[in-house]
């Protein structure tokens, strides 16, 4: 299983030439959301950048139209930067509810898409609309159920827009991770970790197994990346070279 790091994780907890360099011994194969001043010393390394942020904002996304041509100018400009540096995928968002039914919100996330996804399938980048947990992280966070993203992509029809399955924030909507797994992968275009409750290590610490997660994915025939995206309770090096081991099955 092809592992990678969200960099903000240990972002001012480890030397950046130090994180990379372990990161590689240990045999992670990447990084995700890497502050653009840092991604030509990933990429010489050997490693690869694995997720961008595609627009701004968690909270003003596309479920609001007064967002939509915002974000579609941010949206194109980062697909020129991921074709660049090879990144697959580009992290979206639904934005916050504020009121809004669910099938307004879907109505809008989508039309916003459609705007977009032709040129992601153009230039071979795929937009990964990412499920956040309402509870706890987020609150008012629109796309917090598996089904509203489901209802998305169905209606995008595009081989370029699918989903980020964030399995800490999934946990703490609805759980059932294995069985949502195997039934929706085929919309699932990558995937996040960290241990509940806490977003921290991904060990015995926590409620949720990953060694029977990870190989529920293998089975599903998956071919991307695992992005380790908890927040180490001590030594961050151990902790990811801990969670790699766990994670690769």
């Amino acid at each position: 299983m092809k592992q990678d790091i969200c960099w903000w994780t240990v972002a001012g907890r480890v030397d950046p030439k130090r994180l990379i360099a372990e990161a590689k011994r240990i045999g992670y194969v990447g990084f995700e959301l890497v502050p653009e001043p840092m991604w030509d010393a990933v990429k010489e390394a050997g490693l690869q950048i694995i997720t961008h942020g595609g627009h701004g904002t968690i909270e003003n996304g596309m479920n609001d139209p007064r967002q939509h041509s915002r974000i579609e100018d941010e949206l194109k400009a980062n697909i020129d930067k991921a074709v660049k540096y090879e990144i697959p995928i580009l992290i979206c968002f639904s934005g916050n509810r504020r009121g809004r039914p669910d099938e307004e919100g879907i109505e809008h996330t989508v039309a916003c898409l459609k705007r977009v996804a032709p040129y992601a399938e153009q230039k071979g980048i795929t937009l990964a609309l990412e499920i956040l947990n309402s509870k706890v992280d987020h609150r008012d966070y629109m796309f917090d159920k598996m089904s509203w993203g489901l209802r998305v992509v169905e209606l995008v029809n595009s081989p370029r827009v699918k989903i980020l399955y964030d399995i800490y924030h999934a946990q703490i909507m609805e759980g059932d991770i294995i069985r949502t797994i195997r039934a929706h992968h085929d919309k699932i275009a990558h995937y996040h970790t960290a241990g509940n409750p806490g977003r921290n290590d991904i060990d015995e610490s926590q409620e949720l197994y990953y060694p029977a997660i990870m190989k529920a994915i293998k089975e599903t025939g998956y071919t991307g990346y695992i992005g380790q995206e908890f927040i180490p309770k001590g030594d961050p090096i151990a902790a990811l070279r801990r969670a790699y081991e766990i994670c690769n099955v």
